[in-house]
Protein backbone atom coordinates (compact mmCIF):
# COMPACT_ATOMS: atom_id res chain seq x y z
CA UNK A 1 0.00 0.00 0.00
CA UNK A 2 1.63 3.23 -1.17
CA UNK A 3 -0.21 5.78 0.95
CA UNK A 4 2.74 8.21 1.13
CA UNK A 5 3.26 8.56 -2.61
CA UNK A 6 4.58 12.00 -3.42
CA UNK A 7 5.37 12.87 0.19
CA UNK A 8 8.77 14.22 1.17
CA UNK A 9 10.35 13.18 4.45
CA UNK A 10 13.40 13.95 6.57
CA UNK A 11 14.55 11.40 9.14
CA UNK A 12 17.32 12.53 11.47
CA UNK A 13 20.03 10.17 12.70
CA UNK A 14 19.08 7.48 10.19
CA UNK A 15 22.32 5.79 9.14
CA UNK A 16 21.50 2.70 11.23
CA UNK A 17 19.09 1.09 13.65
CA UNK A 18 15.62 2.52 14.16
CA UNK A 19 16.29 5.57 11.99
CA UNK A 20 17.39 3.48 9.01
CA UNK A 21 14.32 1.26 9.37
CA UNK A 22 12.06 4.32 9.46
CA UNK A 23 13.65 5.81 6.34
CA UNK A 24 13.21 2.54 4.44
CA UNK A 25 9.61 2.10 5.63
CA UNK A 26 8.63 5.58 4.48
CA UNK A 27 10.23 4.97 1.09
CA UNK A 28 8.41 1.64 0.76
CA UNK A 29 5.16 3.55 1.36
CA UNK A 30 6.02 5.91 -1.50
CA UNK A 31 7.87 8.85 0.09
CA UNK A 32 11.10 10.46 -1.06
CA UNK A 33 13.41 10.50 1.95
CA UNK A 34 16.39 12.53 3.13
CA UNK A 35 18.35 11.35 6.15
CA UNK A 36 20.97 12.91 8.37
CA UNK A 37 24.00 11.19 9.81
CA UNK A 38 26.87 12.30 12.05
CA UNK A 39 29.88 10.17 11.05
CA UNK A 40 28.80 6.97 9.30
CA UNK A 41 28.81 8.13 5.68
CA UNK A 42 29.15 4.59 4.32
CA UNK A 43 26.16 3.33 6.30
CA UNK A 44 24.14 6.42 5.38
CA UNK A 45 24.83 5.77 1.72
CA UNK A 46 23.67 2.17 2.16
CA UNK A 47 20.36 3.49 3.46
CA UNK A 48 20.11 5.86 0.50
CA UNK A 49 20.64 2.95 -1.87
CA UNK A 50 17.89 1.02 -0.12
CA UNK A 51 15.57 4.01 -0.52
CA UNK A 52 16.41 4.29 -4.18
CA UNK A 53 15.82 0.56 -4.64
CA UNK A 54 12.14 1.23 -3.89
CA UNK A 55 12.02 3.69 -6.79
CA UNK A 56 12.03 6.75 -4.56
CA UNK A 57 14.60 9.53 -4.21
CA UNK A 58 17.03 9.40 -1.29
CA UNK A 59 19.59 11.85 0.07
CA UNK A 60 22.14 11.67 2.90
CA UNK A 61 23.06 14.90 4.70
CA UNK A 62 25.91 15.16 7.21
CA UNK A 63 24.74 16.91 10.37
CA UNK A 64 25.74 16.57 14.01
CA UNK A 65 22.51 16.76 16.02
CA UNK A 66 24.45 18.32 18.90
CA UNK A 67 25.28 21.28 16.62
CA UNK A 68 22.40 23.76 16.58
CA UNK A 69 23.35 25.37 13.28
CA UNK A 70 23.86 21.98 11.61
CA UNK A 71 20.39 20.87 12.69
CA UNK A 72 18.72 23.95 11.23
CA UNK A 73 20.81 23.79 8.06
CA UNK A 74 19.96 20.13 7.45
CA UNK A 75 16.22 20.80 7.54
CA UNK A 76 16.54 23.59 5.01
CA UNK A 77 18.84 21.52 2.80
CA UNK A 78 16.50 18.53 2.92
CA UNK A 79 13.56 20.67 1.81
CA UNK A 80 15.64 22.10 -1.03
CA UNK A 81 16.72 18.68 -2.27
CA UNK A 82 13.27 17.15 -1.93
CA UNK A 83 11.40 20.12 -3.36
CA UNK A 84 9.50 20.69 -0.12
CA UNK A 85 8.77 18.86 3.12
CA UNK A 86 5.76 16.91 4.36
CA UNK A 87 7.17 14.73 7.14
CA UNK A 88 9.82 15.36 9.80
CA UNK A 89 10.93 12.43 11.94
CA UNK A 90 13.09 13.48 14.89
CA UNK A 91 14.89 10.21 15.45
CA UNK A 92 18.45 11.22 16.39
CA UNK A 93 19.22 10.45 20.01
CA UNK A 94 21.95 9.35 22.36
CA UNK A 95 22.01 7.43 25.64
CA UNK A 96 24.54 7.99 28.39
CA UNK A 97 23.95 6.38 31.75
CA UNK A 98 25.07 6.74 35.32
CA UNK A 99 23.81 8.04 38.65
CA UNK A 100 22.95 11.74 38.57
CA UNK A 101 25.51 12.47 41.29
CA UNK A 102 28.29 11.07 39.10
CA UNK A 103 27.37 12.39 35.66
CA UNK A 104 29.65 14.94 34.07
CA UNK A 105 28.37 18.24 32.77
CA UNK A 106 29.57 17.21 29.31
CA UNK A 107 27.37 14.10 29.37
CA UNK A 108 24.35 16.01 30.66
CA UNK A 109 24.78 18.69 28.00
CA UNK A 110 25.21 16.08 25.26
CA UNK A 111 21.99 14.29 26.20
CA UNK A 112 19.98 17.50 26.34
CA UNK A 113 21.50 18.92 23.16
CA UNK A 114 20.72 15.85 21.05
CA UNK A 115 17.59 14.43 22.66
CA UNK A 116 15.78 17.69 23.39
CA UNK A 117 17.30 20.76 21.77
CA UNK A 118 17.74 19.18 18.34
CA UNK A 119 14.08 18.11 18.33
CA UNK A 120 12.97 21.65 19.14
CA UNK A 121 15.29 23.25 16.58
CA UNK A 122 14.52 20.80 13.77
CA UNK A 123 10.79 21.23 14.36
CA UNK A 124 11.18 25.01 14.51
CA UNK A 125 13.05 25.00 11.20
CA UNK A 126 10.55 22.63 9.60
CA UNK A 127 7.31 24.40 10.56
CA UNK A 128 7.47 27.14 7.89
CA UNK A 129 8.56 24.56 5.29
CA UNK A 130 5.99 21.86 6.02
CA UNK A 131 3.00 21.58 3.75
CA UNK A 132 -0.41 21.92 5.41
CA UNK A 133 -1.44 18.49 6.65
CA UNK A 134 2.18 17.62 7.36
CA UNK A 135 3.60 15.42 10.08
CA UNK A 136 6.12 15.88 12.90
CA UNK A 137 6.97 12.59 14.61
CA UNK A 138 9.58 12.23 17.33
CA UNK A 139 11.12 9.10 18.83
CA UNK A 140 10.75 8.99 22.57
CA UNK A 141 11.29 6.02 24.90
CA UNK A 142 9.35 3.70 27.18
CA UNK A 143 11.47 5.33 29.89
CA UNK A 144 9.77 8.69 29.34
CA UNK A 145 6.91 7.92 31.72
CA UNK A 146 8.32 5.15 33.88
CA UNK A 147 11.84 4.73 35.24
CA UNK A 148 12.07 1.14 36.55
CA UNK A 149 15.77 1.23 37.44
CA UNK A 150 18.49 3.73 38.29
CA UNK A 151 21.24 5.10 36.10
CA UNK A 152 18.99 6.43 33.33
CA UNK A 153 17.50 9.45 35.10
CA UNK A 154 18.87 12.18 32.82
CA UNK A 155 18.15 10.16 29.69
CA UNK A 156 14.58 9.52 30.89
CA UNK A 157 14.15 13.21 31.66
CA UNK A 158 15.23 14.10 28.13
CA UNK A 159 12.62 11.78 26.62
CA UNK A 160 9.96 12.92 29.06
CA UNK A 161 10.52 16.51 27.92
CA UNK A 162 9.29 15.49 24.48
CA UNK A 163 5.87 14.70 25.92
CA UNK A 164 5.20 18.34 26.80
CA UNK A 165 6.81 19.56 23.59
CA UNK A 166 4.62 17.26 21.49
CA UNK A 167 1.42 18.30 23.23
CA UNK A 168 2.17 22.00 23.06
CA UNK A 169 3.35 21.97 19.45
CA UNK A 170 0.28 19.98 18.38
CA UNK A 171 -1.83 22.91 19.60
CA UNK A 172 0.29 25.45 17.75
CA UNK A 173 0.31 23.80 14.32
CA UNK A 174 -3.05 22.04 14.50
CA UNK A 175 -4.88 24.80 12.63
CA UNK A 176 -2.79 23.91 9.58
CA UNK A 177 -3.71 20.24 9.81
CA UNK A 178 -0.17 19.33 10.90
CA UNK A 179 -0.06 16.52 13.44
CA UNK A 180 2.63 16.10 16.09
CA UNK A 181 3.19 12.75 17.77
CA UNK A 182 5.67 10.60 19.66
CA UNK A 183 6.59 6.95 19.27
CA UNK A 184 7.95 5.29 22.40
CA UNK A 185 10.14 2.24 21.66
CA UNK A 186 10.85 -0.31 24.33
CA UNK A 187 13.83 -2.67 24.25
CA UNK A 188 14.70 -2.81 20.55
CA UNK A 189 17.46 -4.86 18.94
CA UNK A 190 19.96 -2.30 17.62
CA UNK A 191 23.69 -1.63 17.80
CA UNK A 192 23.03 0.63 20.80
CA UNK A 193 20.97 -1.98 22.67
CA UNK A 194 21.54 -5.48 21.25
CA UNK A 195 19.11 -8.25 22.11
CA UNK A 196 22.08 -10.36 23.27
CA UNK A 197 23.72 -7.60 25.31
CA UNK A 198 24.64 -7.75 29.00
CA UNK A 199 21.48 -5.93 30.10
CA UNK A 200 19.15 -7.66 27.63
CA UNK A 201 17.62 -10.28 29.93
CA UNK A 202 16.75 -7.66 32.51
CA UNK A 203 15.07 -5.51 29.87
CA UNK A 204 13.11 -8.47 28.52
CA UNK A 205 11.87 -9.09 32.02
CA UNK A 206 10.29 -5.63 32.09
CA UNK A 207 8.08 -6.35 29.09
CA UNK A 208 4.75 -8.17 28.99
CA UNK A 209 5.81 -10.11 25.88
CA UNK A 210 9.21 -11.07 27.24
CA UNK A 211 11.00 -10.22 24.03
CA UNK A 212 12.94 -7.49 22.25
CA UNK A 213 11.35 -5.61 19.42
CA UNK A 214 12.87 -4.99 16.00
CA UNK A 215 13.57 -1.59 14.41
CA UNK A 216 10.91 -2.44 11.84
CA UNK A 217 8.28 -2.53 14.60
CA UNK A 218 8.98 1.10 15.45
CA UNK A 219 9.19 2.02 11.77
CA UNK A 220 5.74 0.58 11.15
CA UNK A 221 4.27 2.82 13.84
CA UNK A 222 5.99 5.88 12.38
CA UNK A 223 4.75 5.03 8.89
CA UNK A 224 1.21 4.75 10.23
CA UNK A 225 1.38 8.12 12.00
CA UNK A 226 2.74 9.66 8.79
CA UNK A 227 -0.14 8.27 6.75
CA UNK A 228 -3.56 9.77 5.97
CA UNK A 229 -5.12 7.14 8.24
CA UNK A 230 -3.65 8.98 11.28
CA UNK A 231 -4.96 12.43 10.38
CA UNK A 232 -7.01 12.63 13.59
CA UNK A 233 -4.18 11.56 15.90
CA UNK A 234 -2.07 14.36 17.37
CA UNK A 235 -0.45 15.46 20.60
CA UNK A 236 -0.01 11.94 21.90
CA UNK A 237 2.44 9.06 22.21
CA UNK A 238 2.23 5.57 20.77
CA UNK A 239 4.10 2.89 22.74
CA UNK A 240 5.87 0.13 20.79
CA UNK A 241 7.43 -1.43 23.86
CA UNK A 242 6.20 -5.01 24.15
CA UNK A 243 4.14 -3.97 27.16
CA UNK A 244 7.01 -2.51 29.17
CA UNK A 245 4.67 0.16 30.47
CA UNK A 246 1.59 -2.07 30.72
Amino acid sequence: MSDLTGKRALVTGASRGIGAAIAKALAEKGADVAITYERSADKANEVVRAIEATGRRGFALQADSADAEAVKRSVKEAAEKLGGLDILVNNAGIARGGPVAEMSLADIDAILDVNVRSVVLASQAAIPLLADGGRIISIGSCLAERVPFGGVTVYSMSKSALLAFTRGLAREVGPRGITVNLVHPGPTDTDMNPAQGEQADGQRGLTALGQYGKPEDVAAAVAFLASPAARQITGTGLSVDGGANA
